[in-house]
Parts: C-alpha cells; structure tokens; sequence
C-alpha cells in the first residue's frame, strides 16, 4: 500500500453518533472521519459535548446509536472489541490517574507487563525512554505525590504512549494545571504532534492549535457546528456560534 491510499484511509470514522444521558441529548449525530498522522483539536464552550465525543472513541462512554470504528473495528457491546481499541488508542485525562502507591517507573510498566505481556526489563527500557521524551528521566523512582501537576501529567502521557497506541487521546490535558505548567505538558504534546502521532485533543488551548492542529472542530450543544484549518477558524470563522466563542476566549 503506498504512503498515499494509506493516508486516505481514515483511521477512525463516526457515522451520526448520538448519545442520551437519561432524557438529556448529549451528542447529536456526530460525524467525523479523522485520518492517519492528522492532529484534531476539539473546541467550544463547557456542556457542549466534546469530552463526552472523545470518551466515545473508546468506549468510556457508550454511544446509543450510530457507528464508531476505530483502526478498523467497530466499538459495540462486544467487550473484545472495546479491548483491542483501548490496546490501540492512549488516552490522557484532566486528572492524572496515576496509581499513587506506585513508583512512576510502575505506573509506565504496569500495562505492557501485564496487557502486552512484556518482560519487565523491557518495559523498563522503553518506560526510561519516554520519561527521556517527556523530560523528566530523573523523576523514576519517585511517586506521584512527589510531583508537580504537570510532572505527573506528563507521566501520565508516558505512561500512555509505554503501550504503543496508534492514536492518542487528550481530554483537557490542562485544565487542571496551574499556568506554569501548561507550557511543560503542551511542549510534549507538540512534539508528540510533530513525530507523527495520530492526535485527537479536547483543549481550549489556543496557542496549542495554533501551532499544530490541521484541523480544528467547534463543538456546541451536542453538534459540531463548523470545522476548518486553524487559519479559517481564526481568521474566518463561517458560524456566529464559532465567532462569538472565539471573541470570548481570544479576548480581542
């Protein structure tokens, strides 16, 4: 397969996914294709959906109707399948989850020692590796409560990427960090970006889109309301919903 019918096979699709909590309409026939190496930033006011939207990819939440495949296989009440997409796709959050009992060289390995059934020396090696990337190698030993927030977010990140995901999942990876630590965490998302990464972000980091994002998607009451490249949605957003948001965050 050359390098570009791969590209043009989308490495998730959603086909008019809805999702009802109770009798509140949480998300509303989304769709969406995202392709291989695409950076996706998902953006728009609180309520409106997206964090709900990324924990569908894999399975967090339960969409009730419409498909969702992702790497070519298709999330459904079967638990392998929700399996084999979670083995595929990182996913960090705005809390760390970090097991705090465990060292931070633990919480990398825990996973491909026991899911990819790596010998531990391995795991090792590559959890040495990516706390290198993340920029912390010399915070191993320690635990989380050691850490700062954004220490620990980007351990969390590691600890992610230890299980050799396809696509990396961010739900407002900094939202609750203090202002400096945004940066630290945002570097390494750029950079994970910039490798290559298959990258859908929930973020109201602007900057971060700015940099990156080849596309940008505006969420609001359960829709996506209008998408586009950084540079159209800055420069010229189409929808007074987008303008608006946009006024309120950008400041102008």
């Amino acid at each position: 397969m050359t390098e570009e019918s791969q590209k043009r096979e989308p490495i998730i699709v959603c086909n008019e996914v809805h999702k009802w909590y109770g009798n509140f309409h949480a998300l509303r026939g989304i769709s969406l294709e995202v392709y291989p190496r695409e950076v996706i930033v998902i953006f728009g006011p609180s309520g409106s959906g997206k964090s709900t939207f990324i924990r569908t990819l894999n399975r967090l939440e339960e969409h009730q109707r419409g498909t969702i495949i992702v790497d070519g296989i298709e999330l459904s009440h079967d638990v392998r399948n929700v399996e084999a997409v979670r083995m595929e796709t990182g996913m960090v959050f705005q809390q760390f989850n970090l097991f705090p009992h465990l060292t931070v060289m633990q919480n990398i390995t825990l996973a491909p020692i026991w899911v990819r059934k790596w010998p531990k020396d391995q795991a090792e090696q590559v959890a040495t590796e990516l706390l290198e990337r993340v920029g912390i190698p010399e915070q191993a030993d320690k635990y989380p409560g050691q850490l700062s927030g954004g220490q620990q977010q980007r351990v969390a990140i590691a600890r992610a990427l230890a299980m050799q995901p396809h696509i990396m999942l961010f739900d407002e990876p900094t939202s609750a960090l203090d202002p400096e630590m945004i940066k630290e965490v945002l570097d390494v998302m750029v950079e994970l970006a910039k490798s290559g990464m298959t990258i859908v972000a929930v973020t109201h980091e602007m900057g971060f889109a700015r940099a990156v994002a080849d596309r940008m998607i505006f969420f609001d009451k359960g829709e996506i309301v209008e998408q586009g490249t950084p540079h159209q949605i800055f420069h010229d957003p189409q929808n007074d919903r987008t303008k608006l948001f946009l006024s309120q965050i950008l400041h102008h």
